[in-house]
């Protein structure tokens, strides 16, 4: 992606003033939270010390922005051949080496999603203001605005922490992890992992795909009867392990020893919990089966009237909704994370009956909100994934889905997380980051070196390079003949799909989208005069 894309958040006087505003909340959000955990008007700075939760809430954040953009580069490496950074990126190189082996990628991101919403917690903890906190003079309606609802700290996280890091690590990949921040990062998703405690979402995985038909995809060979008895042993320790959250976290509800707010009901607050798991839950699934539709060709898409709106809302403003989309969401399910934990966080205070009279050791680690993300990556994130990733076409026909599709694009339409374009300037260039592209080069530019991508289902129309009968000739034709012919099929289905277009906005994204196989296939033919140039016809070797 080329370096304009890549800062098209700044480049309008229009842009200049969305981030000029959401500069102006970020700043006073931050302001009004310190001042809220120096005043000790917060959880962690009431319980432990004001200095504690200041410094526990600015490492979360920090390490959410590795763990938010570990993911992007995680996930979006996979295809590059690792032998090309290998020495321009020695720590990136080696952790792909361990979480793009087998099906450690997958064990990551389950580790990694449990992170998330367990960070997420803790700075709910530390920043999240105790009931009839004031601050600063400010009246009350700025209060319950910015502070009771949990904008400020949403605001301050997910602009910082989250996407400011996606906006660097989905084009800086291999700059974004060459470090150990992100080596200490992946082998602590890796331990959670390992420790069995998410087990549970395979078994809903493996449910999926036997209800979808689907054979349960993997990596690695089949498990032998050992590797069987140790998977499925943790499997129902995490089923304990969730079965015994849930019943903790339901009587602290009920016996009114949670963090919810004073004067709201515990039927309300029980109510409350599971709307928003649902809602958490509705966006993390949208996400999964927004990006699998949108590789979908028309003729796919099926003919549920609601799933097909939906589809249309996705292609409008030449395609520009699905990342709009990402934006809004992204703030709504951080939010609905800090009320979850403000819902769930459970409070016995000295002197009080400990739930189901375990011991005080005990109930200090209930009290630290471990079992409420525990609940919230099982029931509330992971298996909503697991679901619209089996049946996404389903999920899309769910009315609902279209509703908050809508306000996610209104949310993010306001500007209120623009900042995050204008702060990932500034981390680029403080960090120095620079486009994969310089490291790597283009895919184009890889497959003529012989280092074609290796996508799943993707035919590069090469042969493996390092073998010693292949004629180079024969490989830079064959290469640049397959990727013309791939392009020339993408022109004619592109062309079939204006013409079959219901909506002009949708017609649109298709010509965009033919402009770019256009310009595609110019560049094939370049690149392979300037290939031809580098061959030595006499001895069939190729100067890379």
């Amino acid at each position: 992606m080329s370096s304009e894309n890549h800062s098209h958040g700044v480049n309008t006087p229009l842009d200049w003033i969305r981030i000029a505003i959401s500069l102006f909340l970020l700043g006073f959000s931050i302001v009004i939270v310190m001042a809220l955990i120096a005043t000790g008007n917060t959880k962690i700075a009431s319980d432990v010390h004001p200095a504690a939760a200041a410094v526990i809430l600015w490492v979360c954040i920090i390490w959410m922005s590795m763990v938010e953009g570990g993911q992007c580069s995680m996930v979006g490496l996979p295809p590059i051949d690792r032998s090309l950074y290998k020495e321009s990126h020695p720590k990136t190189w080696q952790i792909c080496e361990w979480g793009h082996k087998g099906d450690n990628l997958d064990r990551y991101l389950m580790g990694r999603q449990f992170m998330v919403i367990f960070i997420n917690f803790t700075i709910s903890l530390a920043g999240a203001p105790l009931a009839g906190a004031e601050v600063l003079g400010l009246p009350q309606w700025i209060i319950s605005i910015f502070l009771e609802s949990g904008i400020a700290m949403v605001l301050t996280n997910v602009i910082i922490g989250q996407l400011t890091s996606q906006v660097n690590a989905s084009h800086c990949m291999l700059d974004y992890i060459n470090n150990h921040f992100m080596t200490f990062t992946y082998w602590v998703a890796a331990l959670i992992e390992v420790t069995g405690v998410m087990h549970t979402s395979y078994l809903i995985r493996i449910m999926c795909y036997w209800a979808a038909g689907k054979p349960v995809e993997s990596n690695e060979p089949p498990r032998d009867g050992i590797q069987n008895l140790w998977f499925w042993g943790r499997v129902v320790w995490s089923l304990g392990i969730l079965g015994f959250a849930l019943a903790v976290t339901l009587e602290a509800l009920f016996k009114g020893q949670t963090a919810l707010w004073e004067g709201v009901p515990e039927v309300v607050g029980l109510i409350l919990f599971f709307v928003l798991m649902c809602v958490v839950g509705l966006l993390e699934g949208m996400q999964i089966a927004f990006f699998a539709v949108s590789k979908l060709p028309k003729s796919e898409r099926g003919d549920a009237p609601m799933a097909l709106k939906t589809c249309e809302c996705l292609f409008k403003n030449g395609g520009r909704n699905l990342p709009g989309f990402m934006c809004g969401r992204q703030m709504t399910v951080t939010l609905c994370f800090f009320i979850i934990a403000r819902v769930t966080t459970i409070q016995v205070n000295e002197g009080e009956e400990n739930i189901f009279g375990v011991s005080n050791t005990f109930q200090n680690f209930f009290n630290t909100g471990f079992l409420g993300a525990i609940i919230t990556t099982i029931l509330g994130s992971i298996s909503w994934q697991l679901v619209a990733s089996a049946f996404p076409i389903a999920f899309l026909s769910n009315p609902i889905v279209y509703v908050f599709l809508q306000l996610a694009l209104a949310l993010e339409a306001t500007g209120i997380c623009a900042a995050a374009w204008f702060l990932a300037l500034i981390q680029k260039k403080v960090m120095g980051f620079q486009l994969d592209e310089v490291y790597v080069g283009t895919p184009e530019e890889r497959a003529a070196k012989g280092h074609a991508d290796q996508v799943e289902n993707l035919d590069m129309g090469t042969n493996v390079l390092g073998h010693a009968q292949m004629n180079k000739f024969g490989w830079v034709e064959g290469s640049y003949t397959d990727r013309r012919e791939r392009t020339l099929r993408n022109i004619k289905d592109l062309r079939e799909q204006i013409k079959v277009a219901e909506t002009e906005d949708e017609a649109d994204a298709f010509r965009e989208a033919l402009r770019l196989e256009v310009s595609n296939l110019s560049r094939v033919n370049k690149e392979q005069e300037t290939s031809m140039t580098h061959i030595d016809v006499e001895d069939g070797t190729y100067d890379a």
